[in-house]
């Protein structure tokens, strides 16, 4: 960038327009900012993990770091409903500043390819820029097979406010199924593998997604009661460096399962 600073739009302009150009197609570039930020997302969401320009990283990371600052961000100071070291709380994940958030993966560990896709992935891949996929690549060349169901990756966040990414791919249910008892170990083995590996970096402070119960099709009730009892027994048995673990919950219906299952004052 030359210590020239540019303003947002010009770095809007800059990353659609290299992206575009990196796919040697013709894509309309849409006038609205809104529109063009959107475009924005799609074209990192479908982009394969390879080299990219300096320049181009470091305007994207002052695009989205600016992004990232103008967000009402939450910190573990914030959060009121406390349990010991278990906390719930309701709101968008790539505004926690914590030392770790963790990311309900697909087994190819690369996020989310489908533009503007509302899933989890999608969301902190798009956020943290396209260094997280990049990364993750790196992790899946060394090692040369699918993620297992019920393990644990840690990366960078770039710039999401969190310091790491864990990644963990959690059991899908079939549409109709129940989850079997298999399925239960293996979601449970996603919160214990995620612990562990925030307690070998010697992390503080960890949120969780509800992992499993969007596309995969794990029931809502169940996966937190699996998830609420597995941190506890991972607290009450092992000396952690944790002194935060999140229950991160996006909607009304989660946040009242989990504050029954924490609290009992569901009052539903």
């Amino acid at each position: 960038m030359g210590g020239i600073r540019i303003n947002t739009e010009e770095q809007l302009d800059y990353l659609v327009n290299y992206l575009i150009d990196e796919r040697e197609e013709d894509i309309d570039v849409p006038d609205d900012y809104h529109s063009k930020r959107l475009l924005l997302r799609s074209l990192m969401n479908v982009r394969l993990p390879m080299e990219i320009s300096e320049e181009f990283l470091n305007i994207q990371d002052e695009f989205l770091t600016g992004e990232t600052l103008n967000k009402d961000l939450t910190s573990v100071d914030d959060i009121r409903d406390v349990k010991g070291k278990i906390m719930l709380w309701q709101g968008d994940i790539v505004t926690l500043n914590v030392d770790a958030i963790v990311n309900a993966a697909n087994s190819k560990l690369l996020g989310c390819f489908i533009p503007q896709h509302n899933c989890i992935d999608n969301v902190i891949h798009s956020a943290a820029g396209l260094q997280l996929r990049q990364e993750c690549s790196r992790i899946m060349q060394i090692q040369q097979k699918d993620e297992e169901i019920g393990k644990a990756k840690i990366t960078g966040a770039y710039n999401l406010p969190s310091k790491h990414v864990i990644h963990t791919v959690g059991p899908a249910i079939p549409q109709g199924s129940k989850p079997s008892g298999r399925d239960m170990a293996l979601l449970a083995s996603c919160y214990r593998s995620c612990l562990d590996i925030a307690s070998y970096h010697e992390l503080e402070s960890i949120a969780f997604c509800c992992i499993s119960t969007g596309v995969f099709n794990f029931p809502q009730k169940l996966a937190a009661k699996i998830a609420v009892e597995t941190v506890e027994e991972y607290l009450n048995d092992n000396e952690t460096s944790l002194n935060h673990v999140i229950f991160n919950v996006f909607d009304d219906e989660n946040y009242l399962i989990y504050k029954e299952l924490l609290f009992g004052d569901n009052n539903g």
